[in-house]
């Protein structure tokens, strides 16, 4: 994509707008069953809109403005129109803390804030007295939806409550009286002028402010819609928190390729539902709603059981086997030596061959209905902003269903990386997109080059400008030739696609000196049908212990399969045929023969029945925060390692 120079965000949206105004460019969400469609040219119009209201009030350039909403149409509208005039957002989602919201907001001084409801306009009015350069709150929801107690809470607190809809009417009068004002302010924008001021939702418990410009935006787009292309009027199921960066930027790569962006949530109901309705083209999301999608799939076909199941369970076997071999054969594997082509197609060939009738039958007759639960047109899914897990990956490509990986971080705006949809590689993001540039260098940052495990480092028009008034921290992460260590580990191919390996900062260290990596061993453990989710321990420790969040249903099912009496569940769960159940799917899966180590292998575990939930355990992101696990679950851990003692 070829942009102008000086380009901002809002001035590409406005180009795009010029070309195709009657595209839909989002479905805003009026409720679960209906949605209402709105232009390219009457998004444009809100943003300007909405740009003229903050310009009424007196809003500068690169003033701070806080933006606490969840997804829906009028966080883009209100982001656009920020930009538009130079301002800079300072985004955060509904599950915020008035903690987080007493941090981020006081540390960029906010004079105004935009609030998506009551609860939210509650929550930063109880903490006013923290917030001195607070006056204005400019609400998402109509005032009817505004209590009584909050009304009078602003008041006292000599706050003033505006609403959108009407800040959209006053910027449209100011527009009238002061012609062309909006659209010189926009003219002067420019792509060094910092777009907005992230807080990341910090796996470490230490969230800081991120920096970023509109080039650190635009730079991607060179790039990124031919990777992950649409046509003018495709459509995007929007899931992701949009405050952060991840979605953020997913919605600049469909809006510059003029594409449709549907509100979803990742609700199950809800998505399959959306998928029915609008039929979808694209769906970026993180790495557990396609689990999520899959281990609804499984437990689908367990729950139909008799042919029904046994049909879908040799098809699927089968489609794995075969894949397997079609990956060898045509170099769809990362390759860290040399490729033996020729060895693989004498292999392989006639096997596979052979197999190739059977896995279009499995395609006719089962996978085929699996695919329709996506819609007629879905072509392609984007998993980000966690570690993707093999056998997700590896289940949508045995069914043939395009979902590729992708890599970065709210220090790069986001995307380092993405799996080319037109040529994927098996279990890598793909090469660096364009402009930027990776390495991967020892813990003493010496160059490791190819096919070494190392730390990633990443340069480009990406990276960010540093950490909002936090000179140390930046100097931590950003070097002076402007390297960023992403705190990564990773392996480049031979020709140099990169390969996420694990986290330096989750990298458990035991007594014994060994290193390993939790990530994989939580991986391999979820493929349990008895598992919902895994948190390895063991720092500092002799041996590593696991955390279980049972799966409910399974086990429910498991003892009515068995004879099993109980009187209560969690009696159920601490029975020794239960106790035995996990310790033999746990020995199973963490073994030799599964590629892991003796040091690796799981000595003790704890059953836990609470799901887990963002803002508690899981980050926006929906990864895991180690350091609330260790703190919500001390006791259990305790228990563990009470021998340590």
């Amino acid at each position: 994509m070829v942009l102008e120079p000086n380009c901002t965000v809002p001035k590409l949206f406005l180009k795009v707008s010029e070309e195709y105004p009657e595209i839909i460019c989002q479905y805003k969400r009026i409720n679960n069953e209906q949605s209402e469609p709105i232009t390219y040219r009457e998004t444009m119009q809100l943003a300007y809109d909405f740009a003229a209201g903050l310009l009424s009030i007196g809003t500068q350039r690169q003033e701070k403005i806080g933006l606490i909403s969840d997804n829906r149409a009028e966080w883009f509208q209100a982001d656009m129109g920020l930009m538009l005039i130079g301002a800079t957002d300072v985004p955060r989602g509904c599950d915020a803390t008035v903690q987080d919201l007493e941090k981020i907001l006081s540390i960029c001084e906010c004079t105004k804030t935009i609030a998506e409801n009551n609860a939210q306009l509650n929550k930063i009015l109880s903490i006013k007295d923290k917030l001195p350069n607070l006056n204005t709150l400019i609400c998402f929801e109509p005032e009817e939806t505004v209590k009584e107690d909050v009304k009078k809470l602003a008041k006292d607190s000599k706050v003033k409550i505006l609403f959108f809809n009407d800040l959209i009417k006053e910027g449209q009068k100011w527009r009238i009286e002061n012609k062309g004002v909006v659209e010189e302010e926009l003219k002067k924008g420019s792509e060094s002028e910092l777009a907005t001021l992230i807080f990341t939702s910090g796996t470490t418990g230490t969230p800081k402010g991120v920096m970023l410009t509109h080039r650190n935006f635009l730079a991607q787009l060179d790039e990124i819609p031919e990777r992950i292309f649409l046509n003018p009027g495709d459509k995007a199921l929007s899931v992701l928190p949009v405050w952060h960066v991840y979605e953020r930027l997913v919605e600049y790569v469909i809006t510059c390729q003029a594409g449709t962006i549907c509100y979803s949530k990742p609700v199950g109901s809800i998505l399959l539902a959306d998928f029915q309705r609008f039929n979808p083209h694209l769906m970026p999301a993180v790495p557990r709603v396609f689990e999520a999608v899959v281990d609804g799939i499984f437990k689908k076909m367990r729950k139909t059981g008799g042919i029904v199941n046994a049909m879908f369970t040799f098809f699927y076997k089968l489609a794995v086997v075969h894949k397997r071999m079609q990956r060898k054969m045509f170099r769809q594997d990362a390759c860290y030596s040399s490729y033996k082509t020729t060895m693989w197609w004498i292999l392989f060939f006639i096997p596979w061959t052979l197999m190739w009738p059977l896995y279009w039958l499995g395609n006719l007759l089962v996978f085929r209905k699996i695919k329709a639960m996506l819609g007629k047109n879905f072509r392609l899914g984007i998993a980000g902003g966690g570690a993707y897990p093999k056998r997700i990956d590896e289940f949508f490509w045995a069914l043939g269903i395009n979902v590729v990986e992708g890599y970065g971080l709210t220090e790069t705006a986001p995307i380092v990386a993405v799996r080319p949809a037109a040529a994927p590689v098996f279990r890598t993001i793909g090469s660096a997109i364009r402009g930027i540039q990776v390495r991967i260098v020892d813990q003493e940052g010496y160059i490791l080059g190819r096919c070494k495990e190392g730390i990633l480092q990443v340069k480009g028009p990406t990276v960010m400008q540093g950490y909002y008034k936090n000179p140390e921290k930046t100097a931590e992460v950003l070097s002076e030739d402007g390297w960023l260590n992403t705190g990564d580990l990773a392996i480049l191919s031979i020709h140099d696609e990169i390969c996420i390996k694990g986290r330096i900062k989750d990298t458990i260290v035991l007594r014994g000196g060994e290193n390993l990596e939790p990530i994989p061993i939580e991986q391999k453990l979820v493929e349990s049908k008895f598992i919902k989710t895994a948190v390895v321990l063991g720092q500092d420790k002799r041996y590593l212990a696991a955390l279980i969040l049972v799966n409910k249903e399974e086990i429910e099912y498991y003892a009515q399969e068995n004879g099993i009496q109980y009187d209560t569940y969690e009696n159920l769960l601490a029975s020794e045929v239960i106790q035995n159940l996990y310790q033999t799917e746990i020995s199973n899966l963490i073994s030799a023969k599964n590629g892991f180590k003796m040091f690796e292998r799981i000595n003790k575990f704890a059953l836990i029945t609470k799901d887990f939930e963002i803002g508690v355990e899981l980050s926006a992101k929906q990864e895991i925060m180690r350091f609330r696990i260790n703190e919500l679950y001390k006791k259990q851990i305790d228990a563990m390692y009470a021998d340590e003692k």
